[in-house]
């Protein structure tokens, strides 16, 4: 197996080992005694702590590749000069997604969660299940969460992961269980339809031996499936709802009969959802109700969810990775039962095609925000497109205004925030680390 020969593949080095996957991969494979190495664009929180951690990071692009084995991002140009150099000196290429296909492959049980939103949370729930129900595991989770970090292993036997839709990565992924949470249409720089999308779907839970999925989402509950979950329909569903400051409590009811009660720890509805699929995926592993409950009450949230990071001008600011109008409509409604007074919308479109191809859906989800403020598209692997950018989005939606630097963000900020106020940052771009940099240069009005 992969895991139990990597000293054959003499070293290997990360071009772009500061991402969220690339970098928890780095760690897993150094724990298990491979030599590894990086590079990224910018330095940041995450190859600081790759640093700390013994994995040498390289910021920038000119350092010389010694190893014989290269791992790359599919957000890597293929005229990256690390890239390009590696290629011509015939060293071993293996992309991300390849690469973890070739882990999960190393374990006995594997579990991938899938889905348009989600799946961040829903994978992080279930490490803190298996971590609180004493099974060795080891999890890839493609984002922070605020206990575990991105990555965490206790042993060997189940291999937790996020399975990503993005260029049909997750079908990489051999699983033992598939779950999926949703099936919206996204990623249409690769998908040029919602039918080619389901399709991928399928196929990604055809490679599994059972399959978990939504029943309330007309696409996921098609699937050939094991077991369900929803709010209003599904073999598992959550009942007798009550919320205290939009954290819900819920019973879990299994075929129509009440099995626990789970008293969540995060923010919003949509959570729910979350444990449902995680709690699902748990039962089909022999835990009990009450380990579940107790796992999924541990759960504090991941970065970038609904996350308080400061305050500006005296308002709460509250950032949140919706970079989908689903769910930027899911936050705001979140954020406006927590906000005495008005919710400052600021929100970074993530990529051209994204936002030209679902314009009408971020102008119905954002349309009833005051005045929100569209910051300048974060284009990530694309070329400038006029007709997705935030300028276009802008146009479409009354009162919306633009900005283009963190200057002009922070002054349309201290115009409009008022007493009560809360801001709520929307995006998966570079505005999280532009905001959190305003509020550490102690732009507080106070």
């Amino acid at each position: 197996m992969f895991l139990d020969e990597i000293a054959s593949y003499g070293g290997f080095y990360f071009i772009g080992i500061g991402g969220v996957s690339m970098s928890a991969l780095a760690r897993l494979l150094q724990e298990r005694g491979a030599k590894v190495r990086g590079s990224d664009d910018t330095e940041s929180d995450m190859t600081r702590k790759l640093c700390a951690c013994g994995i040498p990071v390289h910021i920038g692009s000119a350092e010389k590749i010694t190893e014989k084995t290269v791992v790359y991002t599919g957000a890597i140009s293929e005229s990256h000069p690390q890239l390009k150099a590696a290629r011509d000196a015939k060293k071993l290429l293996i992309g991300r997604a390849e690469l973890l296909g070739l882990v999960a492959s190393s374990f006995p049980h594997v579990v991938s969660v899938a889905g348009c939103h989600g799946k961040t949370t829903a994978s992080s729930m279930l490490a803190h299940i298996f971590l609180h129900g004493g099974r060795k595991f080891t999890a890839h989770i493609g984002g922070e969460d605020l206990a575990l970090g991105n990555y965490v292993s206790t042993g060997g036997d189940y291999f937790l992961t996020e399975a990503c839709e993005f260029k049909r990565s997750f079908l990489s992924l051999e699983s033992e269980l598939a779950v999926i949470l949703n099936c919206d249409r996204d990623h249409t720089d690769c998908y040029g339809s919602q039918e080619e999308l389901t399709k991928a779907y399928r196929a990604f839970a055809a490679k599994a031996e059972r399959v978990v999925v939504c029943a309330d989402d007309r696409v996921a509950r098609t699937i050939p499936h094991t077991l369900s979950f929803g709010l209003y329909a599904g073999d598992v569903r959550a009942e007798n709802f009550r919320s205290v400051g939009e954290k819900y409590a819920f019973t879990v009811a299994e075929r129509g009969i009440p099995v626990v009660r789970v008293r969540l720890s995060v923010v919003g509805k949509v959570h729910v959802y979350n444990a449902l699929a995680a709690y699902c995926a748990a039962r089909l592993y022999g835990f009990t109700a009450e380990e579940i409950a107790r796992g999924l009450e541990s759960f504090k949230g991941v970065r970038r969810r609904f996350e308080l990071v400061g305050t500006l001008f005296g308002a709460p600011v509250v950032c949140d990775y919706a970079h989908h109008p689903r769910e930027i409509a899911a936050t705001l409604e979140t954020a406006r039962k927590l906000s005495e007074g008005c919710v400052r919308v600021v929100f970074q479109p993530h990529t051209y095609t994204r936002t030209r191809d679902l314009m009408e859906g971020f102008v119905e989800a954002l349309r009833t925000a005051e005045n929100p403020i569209l910051y300048k598209t974060y284009a990530a692997r694309e070329p400038f497109d006029p007709s997705g950018s935030a300028v276009a989005l802008a146009g479409r939606i009354a009162g919306a205004r633009y900005v283009q630097t963190p200057e002009q963000l922070l002054r349309r900020l201290q115009e409009d925030i008022k007493e009560g106020d809360m801001v709520l940052v929307l995006g998966a771009g570079d505005i999280y680390n532009i905001v959190c940099g305003l509020i550490r240069e102690g732009n507080d009005g106070e």
